[in-house]
């Protein structure tokens, strides 16, 4: 059943700890099953309450899963497995479109680092200053207002999948269910396990979460949802005003559902924000700098309503104690001299990934991507894509990343493309789906 490893330990913490290593080893693999708890517990000489207390964190951790009579198996998805199987290594000469914003469209870090070092140099940050610089604080709410965002606290974490970690610890427990968009980002579909949670995968079309699986998934006992607002990752939709009334109607039946909504889109879409969180009891927004401004900055802004935000700051005291006042300082001077145009920003992405969907649709591919910079291809067999791309020169990214339930695709990242290789990629894609002499795809 396990091969040649053997699970060993005498106490529940070596005995997870043993699983664990060979989860994140890869000599235990995505879904292999375990041994019973009674057969391992008689393996290993200890009581079965040991065994049954080592998967028990080894389920609220994310790395097992267990499916009643079935048993407990290795999660398809495991927080501790290598991500080998489902990332591609691109060689040297293949273009790399796997997912980085484009470096030529993101602001010099030099003017706005040395500003914000010449105010520390003025006045260092000690140990019980405020968390939140002032000036970022003032110009993340009017952003936020300007955007009919609902009125909250200001807190800052190192980038988004920080602030949706700290969020969902703030009010759920292992076991909990999640909604999360399928396919979605895949960071998030494996933090969710990994956290202990149970994810829900709920469809998404061109304006966003679909409302009846919403509904079903809500019904079904889901104490939290985590929507994207726009340039959703992989397949770039966003939330329309329709769209929005929708889900607003839906979450206004489950007022008890902690709300999550995602940003990152924030300074490259020009879509306009329309935020589902007005007149909820438990909420949370979060605007990462990475795509914008640079994957490095690691800050996030998040508000959202008072205990979720005191939850969360209270916490970080705790450890990491507040994001770097040289960082804080750097966005505000990015933010007050508009470093970033977002109409330019957006308006090249959006050529480039318009262009890209119109190029494919007229080999009758069909793609998907509204806004952002990612465009997602449905195929029958990702391997076979993805391979038979980098044999033609191109790196992309298969779906399984982001995929729970939702059938395969691949994610095309337009960031480094120009107008010029539109159309070779088209062909690429094309010719990769075309199933070649034998039935295989090339």
């Amino acid at each position: 059943m396990l091969g040649d490893y053997r699970i060993t330990g005498r106490r529940a913490a070596e005995i997870a700890a043993s699983v664990e290593f060979a989860v994140g080893s890869g000599e235990l693999s995505p879904g292999q099953p375990l041994p019973p708890l009674r057969e391992l517990a008689e393996e290993l000489g200890v009581n079965p309450n040991t065994v049954a207390a080592a998967y028990r964190s080894l389920r609220e951790r994310g790395v097992i899963e267990t499916a009643g009579r079935r048993g407990s198996r290795v999660r398809a998805r495991p927080a501790t497995a290598p991500r080998g199987a489902i990332h591609v290594e691109v060689p040297p000469g293949v273009r790399d479109l796997t997912g980085n914003p484009d470096a030529a469209l993101l602001p010099r870090l030099g003017p706005a680092l040395a500003a914000a070092a010449r105010r520390y140099d003025e006045r260092p940050t000690l140990y019980g200053d405020r968390p939140v610089d002032s000036g970022l604080e003032r110009a993340a709410r009017a952003a936020f207002e300007a955007d009919g965002v609902p009125p909250g606290p200001i807190a800052l974490t190192s980038g988004s999948l920080d602030a949706i970690e700290r969020v969902l610890m703030a009010h759920l427990r292992p076991g909990d269910a999640v909604v999360v968009e399928d396919p979605g980002w895949g960071s998030l579909l494996d933090l969710i396990p990994a956290l202990g949670l149970r994810p829900v995968p709920c469809a998404v079309d061109d304006e966003g979460p679909l409302p009846d699986r919403l509904t079903g998934a809500l019904a079904a006992g889901a104490r939290a949802v985590v929507v994207t607002a726009r340039a959703q990752n992989p397949t770039g939709a966003a939330v329309s005003p329709a769209r929005a009334r929708a889900l607003r109607d839906i979450l206004a039946r489950r007022p008890e559902v902690l709300l999550i909504e995602d940003d990152h889109g924030h300074a490259i879409v020009d879509e306009p924000l329309h935020p589902l969180s007005a007149g909820r009891e438990r909420w949370a927004l979060v605007r990462s700098t990475a795509k914008a401004y640079g994957p490095d900055l690691r800050l996030a802004v998040l508000t959202g309503d008072r205990v979720t935000i005191d939850r969360v700051s209270g916490r970080q005291r705790l450890g990491a104690g507040w994001v770097s006042h040289l960082l804080q300082g750097a966005v505000a001077h990015l933010w007050a001299s508009g470093a970033v145009d977002t109409a330019e920003v957006a308006g090249s992405y959006g050529a480039r990934r318009d262009a890209l969907v119109r190029a494919l649709n007229e080999r009758g591919v069909a793609a998907r991507g509204r806004t952002g910079m990612n465009v997602w291809v449905p195929v029958s067999d990702e391997t076979g894509v993805v391979t038979g791309l980098l044999r033609r020169g191109w790196a992309v990214s298969p779906g399984a990343r982001f995929r729970l339930s939702s059938p395969p695709g691949v994610r095309i990242t337009v960031s480094t493309l120009t107008l010029h290789d539109v159309e070779p990629l088209a062909d690429a894609v094309a010719e990769a789906l075309s199933p070649a002499p034998g039935g295989r795809y090339d």
